[in-house]
């Protein structure tokens, strides 16, 4: 059976604004259909499909660490070590970050930003075993040194953000100092 092109292509327009009309309609409901319960069904596959973007998210970040790691097979040494060593902090953050993104609160960017300056620290660590003597133990003083400011900061900043007033923290407004 042969379809002649014009009326494909009517049908091909007519599904199109079926489509658009049934959207729109759903999105005009009355605002007592948009007030759901937390257990209805339209709810369940809203969480459904969070759970379905986070976890293609999770396995985003683990091909991306599996695909960094397979760079550092075909290295030797230290270099070798410092790649993994980056590698696994590149997933640790990308973990730390996602989670934040999903669950946003204060808790949970402290988290992240915990995360990024211990990665530094333990790749700067591993950056000074290509050094020996005196050389090492400076770059290994100067790691630890930059990771306990980085530490501090991270408190001092987070603990501003405990001591602003409540209805500020909600508003998100005002600055981070008192």
């Amino acid at each position: 059976m042969h379809i002649p092109h014009m009326t494909l292509k009517l049908s091909a327009i007519a599904a199109a604004l079926a489509l658009a009309f049934s959207v729109n309609a759903q999105t005009q409901a009355p605002s007592a259909d948009r007030d759901v319960k937390k257990d209805s069904p339209r709810v369940e596959r809203k969480a459904t499909s969070e759970r379905k973007v986070k976890d293609a998210e999770e396995d985003r970040i683990e091909a991306a660490y599996k695909a960094d790691k397979e760079k550092c097979d075909a290295m030797k040494d230290n270099a070798k070590d410092v790649c993994m060593k980056e590698a696994k902090g590149k997933e640790k953050v990308a973990k730390a970050e996602l989670d934040a993104k999903h669950n946003p609160s204060a808790r949970n960017q402290r988290k992240v930003a915990e995360t990024k300056a211990e990665v530094e620290y333990e790749v700067a660590k591993e950056k000074c075993d290509d050094q020996k003597g005196d050389a090492k133990d400076k770059c290994e003083k100067d790691a630890k040194n930059k990771h306990e400011t980085a530490k501090a900061d991270i408190k001092k900043q987070y603990a501003a953000k405990a001591d602003r007033p409540k209805e500020e923290r909600r508003a998100g407004a005002g600055s981070t100092a008192k």
